[in-house]
């Protein structure tokens, strides 16, 4: 298997799977402490969308700590080709619901002024929490991009 930076069971992949399960939990927080997220279904969506991130990330950061504290590599076709799947499920479902959230504050903030008419709600947080959930994007894209161009060595 090739050695790539962020590959699994290498320091640089536990970093990335940290940093995607942060981003994502810091997402779900700044969102769900918002008020009046439940009021919109996109914003619900990114809940639940960075909720399965949260989850993948964190199990996959365990296996990453698993095989650099045995020493273990994860060179398996089979656990390399499940990671590929799963990164890239949860790339778009990370996307779609990060860009919905993304076009529906645009149009609460600069279409029509929902944010300013209806001050109780957050939009300033909700736009935090977008924010993040396009940063936990961006490293679980980078992550399936790794895990790609892992498949073909086998």
């Amino acid at each position: 298997m090739k050695e790539v930076f962020g590959g699994p069971g290498k320091k640089s992949g536990l970093v990335i799977r940290i940093g995607q399960c942060m981003c994502a939990a810091s997402s779900i927080g700044i969102m769900a402490s918002a008020s009046g997220f439940s009021t919109t279904t996109a914003f619900c969506y990114l809940i639940a969308s960075m909720g399965l991130q949260v989850l993948w990330s964190f199990g996959l950061a365990c296996l990453d700590i698993h095989a650099l504290r045995f020493n273990k590599g994860l060179h398996n076709h089979f656990i390399v080709s499940l990671l590929v799947v799963g990164d890239w499920v949860t790339a778009t479902l990370s996307l779609a619901a990060a860009s919905s959230s993304a076009g529906v504050i645009v149009l609460f903030t600069r279409d029509t002024s929902f944010c300013v008419i209806e001050p109780k709600y957050s939009c300033d947080m909700f736009q935090i929490s977008i924010a993040l959930a396009f940063a936990s994007w961006f490293l679980v894209a980078y992550s399936s991009y790794v895990m790609f161009w892992l498949v073909p060595s086998f």
